[in-house]
């Protein structure tokens, strides 16, 4: 059986190519819904609905477990997936993981204040806020949505980021933040720009250099599903719309040429 990763868009890319890089025995999909992008600005209740077809189709496809690499959706709907759907569907004995926690697991325990940036359904659903408060209640943390960054990153136009970047974290400058968590798998490409607007002094947390070695973690604990895994070290790309930007963002992305095959998913 498969590793899934699904995101609304290509940002979980960042995330699988790590995966590959360190646990690269293993065999990955991924499915990117760039028909419904972006999620950031829908409902909960759209968010839920897109989140269990993304997560049943790659049931279908074999896989496993399932990553949730969409914030908005680990916000929004993954606790209600995991609780409510998983146990009442014929997918029992399989997972659904988020990065949520892993992320805040990152900053627990350390000191000084905590800035979170990212869609406007993550931010707005207070998610990290309130994992953050499972791990140290007294830690002091500031979130800001930055909706622009993900539709920008997601075109193609890195040469119009910075700007938009800059207003964003100039903000969060204010604030004094010891810790930034990129909050978005497409913010993993900002990971050295936001580095050099926040200064030495800032530590950026970014999803795709955290989220392997804690995948390495949860299958060390959990053989049962671990055994499953096959072990071919192959990858599948799929994507629910195309787009002819996406052969040159997947090469200067993934640095690779493999192909997106474009999926339906009911």
């Amino acid at each position: 059986m498969k590793i899934g990763i699904f995101d609304s868009g290509l940002g979980g890319l960042f995330i699988l190519r790590k995966l590959k890089q360190q646990l690269s025995q293993y065999d990955y999909i991924f499915l990117g819904d760039t028909k419904n992008l972006p999620f950031g600005n829908r409902s909960q209740k759209q968010i839920y609905k897109l989140g269990i077809k993304a997560v049943q189709y790659l049931f279908q496809q074999d896989c496993a477990l399932v990553i949730v690499a969409c914030n908005t959706v680990s916000a929004q709907a993954l606790r209600k997936i995991q609780k409510e759907w998983l146990p009442a569907s014929k997918y029992k004995d399989r997972r659904v993981l988020g990065v949520i926690r892993p992320t805040i697991e990152e900053v627990a325990g350390k000191t000084g204040k905590v800035g979170i940036i990212g869609t406007t359904r993550t931010i707005d659903s207070r998610a990290y806020l309130r994992e953050l408060k499972k791990y140290d209640a007294k830690r002091k943390a500031v979130q800001l949505a930055t909706p622009l960054l993900t539709p920008i990153i997601e075109a193609g136009n890195l040469d119009k980021v910075d700007e938009v970047l800059e207003h964003y974290l100039k903000l969060l400058q204010k604030e004094k933040i010891s810790t930034l968590i990129l909050g978005c798998t497409h913010y993993c490409i900002l990971h050295s720009r936001a580095q050099k607007i926040m200064g030495s002094k800032v530590k950026i947390i970014s999803q795709d250099t955290l989220l392997p070695k804690k995948l390495k973690i949860y299958l060390a604990k959990h053989k049962t599903i671990e055994q499953k895994l096959s072990k071919n070290g192959k990858v599948v790309l799929q994507v629910t719309k195309a787009s002819p930007l996406y052969p040159k963002m997947l090469k200067d992305w993934f640095r690779a040429s493999q192909e997106f095959k474009v999926v339906n998913i009911k």
